[in-house]
């Protein structure tokens, strides 16, 4: 399955539901997609890992950038729903310390 990303505005948080898999191949596109938001000034963002298949070290990566990024400037990444395959390789990874990561979509955007 290929990466598909469907973005809305919630509130104050703009939210990405990804589903397929992002690899070394789509991460490139899955980051050019985060950093809009934060080029179009949005400060809080969620994501909702339910549909990701497959994670990559590359997507872990775009990930991580694009949260320290929103720190820098006021705001924050956060997790919804990862998939057992996702949170499996975020526990792995050590990720699980720096996300926040909660079990639905609606807790993750309320924690705004």
């Amino acid at each position: 399955m290929t990466l598909q990303i469907n973005v809305s505005e919630m509130k104050r948080v703009r939210l990405f539901e990804i589903a397929g898999r992002v690899d070394s191949v789509n991460a490139n596109e899955f980051g050019a997609a985060l950093d809009e938001a934060v080029q179009d000034g949005k400060r809080n963002v969620v994501l909702d890992l339910g549909g990701v298949e497959y994670m990559s070290s590359a997507g872990l990566r775009e990930m991580v950038r694009v949260l320290k990024q929103l720190r820098r400037e006021g705001g924050d990444l956060r997790l919804a729903a990862p998939s057992e395959r996702v949170q499996e390789v975020l526990e792995l990874a050590g990720l699980d310390a720096i996300f926040e990561i909660y079990p639905t979509q609606v807790e993750a955007v309320g924690s705004f």
